[in-house]
């Protein structure tokens, strides 16, 4: 694997109508949002081959409208990614089978920042320090060793969207 993409997904409800978490949707700014981010990575070259997605709907329908942008990604939906810790993370990207030149993970935080921040490499400072918003992405190149080489930090509101 020579790239990984972190993608939180997008802005949710606050509560879904059958009051569980897993089932909290997108909003229209969630939606706009995260088609707008797998637009501006598939302009800069970034496509994924291989997306894992958390099957939390929130996470679902964040694939649903960025995957546009990336109409030959095949897509594994995944439980174990729900809520998942930066060592489930790290462990799902290591132990990723398939031959893959780009995978997207589509999760949640804490373990998605968590992990992001975990595998950065510059100089400080460092632009997820402080928090990895709904519909940003972190963009890592991978060794062979395994090192990460950070990229680059995409976020919304730099791209014209985040605000309702």
């Amino acid at each position: 694997m020579q790239r990984l993409i972190l993608l939180r997904h997008g802005k949710t409800e606050s509560v879904a109508a059958s009051g569980g978490d897993f089932e909290r949707r997108l909003t229209e700014r969630g939606r706009r949002d995260a088609a707008l981010i797998g637009r501006v990575l598939a302009e800069a070259g970034i496509t994924p081959d291989l997306a894992m997605v958390s099957a939390a709907r929130r996470a679902q329908e964040t694939w649903k409208e960025a995957s546009p942008a990336f109409p030959h990604a095949r897509c594994e939906n995944s439980r174990r990614l729900y809520l998942a810790s930066s060592e489930q993370l790290a462990q799902t990207v290591a132990t990723a089978t398939e031959p893959v030149n780009c995978l997207i993970i589509v999760g949640h935080n804490p373990g998605l920042h968590e992990y992001a921040v975990s595998l950065y490499d510059a100089a400080p400072p460092n632009p997820m320090r402080d928090g990895f918003p709904t519909a940003s992405a972190a963009v890592f190149r991978l060794a062979p060793s395994g090192a990460a080489t950070f990229e680059r930090f995409l976020l919304p509101r730099e791209h014209g969207g985040g605000a309702d």
